[in-house]
């Protein structure tokens, strides 16, 4: 199993910031690591990498502007990602927790690595698009 945690405070406020990561629909727009996103339901959605890998996600918490959480499956891997958003008036503090377990056993020694390089892409594509 791998954790990994990034914490940061984003200069936008939390309505903006909720919106836009809420927003799956429009993450090929801002995203740099997904071609598209596919909706299923209110509850489950799909990431394309670029190179059309598919990622699916369940949504387990949708507290607005507090917590999102959700369960995420691929054929490499299964685990729970959590999202805080705290207020801090013009700006937001984020606190993103990944836990993954691999389900190849080549894979273990890259997880966590890989999950810190996406957690970083995230939040960086996230400034940009808030600029």
């Amino acid at each position: 199993m791998a954790i990994s945690n990034i914490n940061t405070i984003i200069s936008n406020d939390i309505q903006k910031v909720w919106n836009i990561v809420l927003a799956v629909d429009k993450y090929n727009s801002w995203r740099s690591d997904l071609s598209k996103t596919e909706i299923i339901n209110d509850k489950q959605f799909i990431e394309y990498t670029k190179n059309g890998y598919a990622t699916t996600f369940t949504v387990t918490v949708a507290e607005p502007y507090k917590r999102w959480e959700f369960d995420m499956e691929n054929s490499n891997m299964k685990g729970h990602w959590i999202g805080v958003f705290i207020d801090k008036g013009n700006e937001t503090q984020i606190d993103f927790t990944e836990n993954v377990i691999h389900k190849k056993w080549f894979m273990k020694p890259f997880v966590k690595t890989y999950l810190k390089k996406q957690q970083k892409q995230f939040v960086l594509d996230l400034k940009k698009a808030l600029e």
